[in-house]
């Protein structure tokens, strides 16, 4: 099933296109990279997507339904969280256990099934030890992975992620490709990730969105799929 359509979408932020005629199509069940040189409008490309940036011209279609006929929802982690202030008064734990409210029903008590997948939620991203840790105590980077954690723990039909391993070491963010691709094989997740470790995790991807410099200005997007060989040269 698709779930992401782009045709011919040309969007900038001042009078130069940024993004010069980009088509592309993400459908249920991927594991789908974003690639590309710093600068390439990747995470414009993500706003386009998830519709909060309107484009210049072409069509972005976005399905409001997933592949069992019910409402689409969408997990979203930006590049850069806003810094909770020091004062902020929840913990670790807390926070993470919002995510499994859904809404309209915050006052449900959580179920023993709900806590565990926090607690998987936390172990994935290397947080555990510090769930009873208040956020505004934390580092950037610890900020960081606690509101992917929140994420993970409301498990969405599609997961757009920008740049999460920041700050992450090597083992844990192999052990991040590996819980993602899980989520992807085992729970027909649709994830959608930009990165600039390509090379560490190109293996667990369905399929490359490379962003590269076009010949009239912008970028321009050149889809590599593992199992069909690429779509264009690669230099």
């Amino acid at each position: 099933m698709r779930l992401v359509t782009l045709e011919n979408i040309v969007f900038g932020y001042a009078e130069e296109p940024t993004l010069n005629d980009i088509s592309l199509t993400i459908n249920s069940g991927e594991f789908v990279g974003i690639v590309g040189p710093n600068g390439a409008s990747k995470s414009t490309l993500l706003k386009l997507i998830l519709g909060l940036l309107k484009p210049w011209e072409g069509r972005v279609k976005l399905s409001k339904k997933n592949c069992e006929g019910k409402k689409l929802t969408i997990g979203y982690v930006p590049q850069q969280i806003a810094s909770f202030n020091a004062g902020f008064p929840s913990t670790v734990l807390e926070l993470v256990r919002s995510g499994r409210y859904t809404k309209g029903k915050w006052l449900k008590r959580l179920t023993e099934k709900d806590e565990q997948i926090v607690k998987n939620a936390l172990h994935m991203v290397g947080m555990w030890d510090y769930r009873h840790k208040k956020i505004g105590e934390l580092s950037g980077g610890q900020k960081q992975k606690i509101v992917i954690a929140r994420v993970l723990a409301a498990n969405p039909d599609l997961l757009v992620l920008d740049e999460p391993t920041t700050g992450m070491d090597y083992d844990s963010r192999k052990g991040f490709y590996e819980f993602m691709s899980h989520q992807v094989k085992e729970h027909n997740r649709t994830v959608v990730m930009v990165t600039h470790e390509q090379a560490e995790v190109q293996d667990y991807f369905d399929k490359i969105i490379m962003l590269e410099e076009g010949e009239q200005g912008g970028w321009k997007c050149l889809t590599l799929n593992s199992c069909d060989g690429h779509f264009g040269p690669v230099d």
